[in-house]
């Protein structure tokens, strides 16, 4: 069992979450908890705040599963190219939007980063 408590514009909540586990190890076991749902938390937030994946209305069919597989890629994508350091990734999806040589060296870097 996990308790976790989270303290949020002056609120506490408290939860607790069961696993089922073979490690005996506790401290193995809350560092491989903790980074799992970090992980978890960086992807979700990344995939709400670039994409606005939480605002999506897509729901026929297989639309709102296929629309995650590309809003994956092209999140790695704009994560892998590293041609402006100090741009967000926000800046990076925008800009492909509007900068067709931007989208270019982006694909490219990324493709030849992919076969590499």
């Amino acid at each position: 069992m996990v308790k976790s408590r989270t303290e949020k514009d002056g609120k506490t909540t408290e939860d607790c979450r069961y696993f089922l586990t073979s490690l005996a190890d506790v401290e193995l076991f809350a560092t491989a908890v903790r980074s799992h749902w970090g992980i978890e938390n960086g992807l979700h937030w990344c995939l709400d705040v670039v994409f606005r994946e939480d605002s999506s209305r897509m729901r026929k069919d297989h639309t709102a599963e296929n629309m995650a597989v590309v809003r994956h890629i092209v999140l790695n994508a704009l994560k892998k190219f590293s041609a402006s350091k100090a741009m967000s990734l926000s800046m990076k999806r925008k800009k492909c939007s509007y900068d067709y040589e931007f989208l270019t060296d982006m694909l490219c870097f990324v493709g030849n980063d992919f076969h590499a």
